[in-house]
């Protein structure tokens, strides 16, 4: 329990530390450095996968790679507390990709879905602008992106018959962020500013905090702590992240936030959650 309360600390204050001291820094570059730096730590871990790896570096290209491009640039146009309740969908989109590929429709879900979209909007109520919307999209192809990961992982971890592949995590991560490095060495080679390279020793030493740190020994530390708790205390965890990422931005950095619209949008949001959990216990 304990290692998982560490890292949820540690990823809470990444969410900030990306909003508020890299917004000059250009995003491509900040994914290109975290994903390098968090391959350097999982490859001494890395394990000859023949029959796998080539998928698994796609998937960590889609899940780690893409994900990151679209999330640091969704800092760009919306505060850190909008991105952190923006990313509550992801399971929703969990779902409508199961769907997708097993040729289902689930209109419900569609519904719900449009109910955190006008949570989104009523933190913004008076103030919607295109950049607001356009930020609310960023973190919503993240979110596709982090859902087509795990939809993904979970459909090939089921179609392999060596269980050693997905009983061994170590070995897999140094995959993903072999290929979430090439897709962000691409990115950044297409559309990265080099005028906009970190010029404080602060930018850098963010960066190296969050691919060595929070994605490195990070999810190593999460995976730990995952194999010693049930999976009531792991997916309570995973909702932990959230509000400790608010908390830490509003008690340190954002504290004049209008908290009473961050409520009411995130209550609306976390509806549609909750709609979404009914919907598919109601399908079982």
């Amino acid at each position: 329990m304990r290692y998982l309360l560490l890292i949820t600390l540690l990823w809470a204050f990444s969410f900030s530390l990306i909003g508020v001291y890299l917004r000059n820094v250009d995003p491509w570059f900040s994914v290109l450095v975290r994903t390098f730096l968090a391959m350097v730590v999982f490859l001494p871990f890395l394990k000859p996968m023949p029959s796998v790896k080539f998928k698994l570096m796609a998937i960590g290209a889609v899940q780690l790679g893409l994900m990151y491009g679209f999330y640091y640039h969704s800092f760009l146009y919306l505060s850190v507390p909008e991105v952190l309740l923006f990313t509550v969908l992801t399971p929703l989109y969990v779902t409508l990709l199961n769907d997708l590929l097993d040729k289902r429709f689930n209109k419900p879900f569609f519904i719900a879905a449009l109910v955190a979209v006008i949570g989104a909007l009523t933190i913004r109520l008076d103030n919607v602008t295109s950049g607001f919307l356009f930020g609310l999209l960023l973190v919503q192809c993240a979110n596709i992106c982090f859902a087509f990961g795990q939809v993904s992982y979970k459909r090939l971890m089921s179609s392999e018959s060596n269980l050693a592949i997905s009983e061994n995590p170590k070995a897999l991560f140094g995959y993903f962020y072999i290929g979430a490095f090439i897709l962000a060495l691409a990115c950044y080679a297409l559309f990265g500013n080099v005028e906009r390279l970190p010029t404080t020793t602060t930018e850098w030493g963010i960066l190296v905090y969050l691919g060595v740190v929070a994605s490195g020994l990070g999810y190593l530390g999460w995976n730990h702590g995952a194999t010693r708790v049930n999976v009531g205390t792991l997916a309570a965890m995973n909702n932990l992240l959230i509000p400790a990422g608010i908390i830490v931005n509003l008690i340190i950095w954002n504290r004049e936030a209008d908290l009473s619209r961050l409520s009411i949008g995130g209550g609306i949001i976390l509806l549609s959650l909750w709609l979404s959990i009914k919907i598919r216990k109601a399908n079982k």
